[in-house]
């Protein structure tokens, strides 16, 4: 434990990284001290933090700002602010990089076990704990590296804020099933309560739920990120997204539209569908950002 907040430590230092370990961290570890497993649970949170600097690397080669990385036994949370204002690519590779680490510290552990350059009990724990690990992490839920792999790729077809909700939603159906599944363990008569899917399955459905909670502010942090975005697309040059709608639809109900690596042009038709004004997106935001005009209609403020 001393030797991997001292790595972090050192990372921060070189990085400007902060590491911090979530309770359910310290409560595995000091489990882990209690029951005889230190050594076991000491390579898993190793291999986790490697995990973790995968991301940190890929995140920070595409000049991500990241602020900190929150450790949990099985992966982590990193906190950028990037959010939503990078291309999906870039959110699908770097969600891929830890994983990634996993993979070739299996590949290299497998001959180092077979030849008899690391004992073979440990060796195989190992290689089986990247395993899981990597396909724990793979599944699409937030905030596993599945789940923000499946955000990235949602938000290529739904509007970004039915994006955010879509995916707390699929996290917290997925998480539920988690937990029932640990109680039916001790119904069925196989043994108590599967302790692990539990605790997991609590974690991911309450920070599903905070998730879906915070949509608002999440939504309104895409929204402060568009400029960002427009400067990127404009610098290229790219296709508008058109967002066809009647005067009659409030400022709130056309943001709720936009789509995360769009550019976009409301046109506002009158009653017999012809073309009475093309709005880019720009003017459209500034007057969201005035709350005495969010719940106004469009034919008020630009007719």
């Amino acid at each position: 434990m001393r030797l991997i907040k001292r790595a972090a430590q050192i990372w921060q230092d070189w990085f400007g990284v902060k590491y911090r370990f979530h309770p359910l961290f310290s409560i595995m570890m000091l489990i882990s001290v209690l029951t005889g497993y230190f050594v076991e649970m000491a390579t898993l949170f190793g291999i986790v933090f490697i995990h973790e600097l995968g991301h940190v690397a890929a995140a920070k080669q595409f000049g991500w700002r990241v602020k900190e990385v929150k450790l949990l036994p099985f992966g982590g949370v990193a906190v950028v602010d990037e959010l939503a204002s990078v291309p999906v690519r870039e959110d699908v590779i770097v969600a891929l990089s830890g994983p990634l680490q996993n993979v070739w510290m299996t590949l290299l552990a497998y001959p180092l076990t077979v030849y008899g350059v690391i004992p073979a009990e440990w060796g195989l724990y190992f290689m089986e704990a990247n395993i899981l690990i990597a396909l724990f992490n793979l599944i699409p839920v937030m905030p596993l590296d599945g789940g923000k792999i499946l955000q990235a790729l949602l938000s290529s077809w739904l509007p970004y804020q039915r994006t955010i909700r879509a995916a707390a939603w699929i996290g917290l159906l997925f998480s539920s099933g988690m937990i029932v599944a640990a109680f039916l363990h001790l119904l069925w008569g196989s043994g108590g309560i599967q302790l692990n899917f539990l605790m997991i399955g609590l974690f991911l459905f309450f920070s599903n739920w905070y998730d879906l909670r915070g949509t608002p502010f999440h939504f309104m942090r895409f929204l402060v990120h568009r400029e960002a975005l427009f400067r990127r697309l404009l610098h290229k040059g790219t296709l508008a997204q058109p967002i066809v709608v009647g005067g009659r639809r409030r400022v709130s109900d056309i943001v709720r539209m936009f789509m995360r690596e769009k550019y976009h042009l409301i046109y506002l038709l009158d009653e017999y569908g012809m073309i009475r004004k093309v709005i880019p997106e720009q003017r459209v935001l500034e007057t969201y950002f005035d709350e005495t005009k969010r719940g106004s209609p469009m034919e008020e403020l630009f007719l």
